[in-house]
């Protein structure tokens, strides 16, 4: 099966005890409990081995597991490379915000005016937190999905009438796909959340955890505590 010659090329890989390697998508024919004790192993693999390896995948969760160095790549263009959790928590423009996020990241295109943020649905917010302190110009915010909640959790969060399209339930958490005017967001929210499809809900984001890119897409204000 694939699988099986998954593993034997994984393998031979490792046994090699070659200076550099290179493994392209190794887990991605496993099956998931086997996929989930190597995700764990390899870490202690890599670091015993004293070898370079280049790691290619698509899933950001393997390359924050694995740690190191992490480039970004966008359509055989590198984005951005740098220390794993440095891209992660500080990606330079939207692209690598977008590759680097899964889901990936949500975005709102909004202008500072005075104390306002205006919307491009006519919608108008209190500009706060860092928010506040931005030029009166055109900017594109950025939130992750599990920063976009189904609850307020601070009477500064912004808040957002949208409408459900899909409910991706899978246990433990659920990713909750909306639409807000032209733009598509998912927001994950632990637990069951059984939200009827084409129902208008509100959800909320505090400003402390939104990214700012200019309209050249490139970073401008990362969060304090950017995770």
């Amino acid at each position: 099966s694939g699988g099986q010659q998954q593993r034997c090329a994984l393998a031979r890989a490792l046994v090699k005890e070659a200076d550099l390697v290179l493994l392209d998508e190794p887990l991605a024919n496993l099956d998931y409990k086997l996929r989930e004790e190597l995700r764990e192993e390899l870490p202690r693999i890599f670091t015993e081995s004293g070898a370079i390896f280049v790691y290619a995948t698509t899933e950001p969760t393997e390359a924050l597991l694995l740690g190191g160095h992490t480039a970004a790549l966008w359509e055989g263009r590198i984005t951005q490379f740098g220390p794993t959790l440095a891209v992660y928590r500080h990606p330079r423009d939207m692209t690598t915000a977008r590759v680097f996020s899964d889901p990936p990241m949500n975005f709102l295109s909004f202008t500072k005016s005075g104390h306002q943020l205006q919307l491009d649905n006519a919608q108008q917010l209190a500009a706060s937190g860092p928010l506040a302190d931005l030029a009166n110009r055109s900017f594109h915010a950025g939130f992750r999905p599990d920063r976009l909640t189904l609850q307020p959790l601070s009477e500064h969060d912004l808040c957002f009438q949208v409408q459900v399209t899909v409910v991706e339930i899978t246990g433990s958490e659920s990713f909750v796909h909306l639409r807000y005017g032209e733009e598509r967001w998912v927001a994950l929210a632990a637990g069951i959340h059984e939200l009827r499809p084409g129902s208008t809900i509100p959800v909320y984001l505090n400003p402390e955890q939104v990214y700012v890119f200019d309209t050249e897409q490139q970073l401008v204000i990362a969060p304090a505590l950017a995770a």
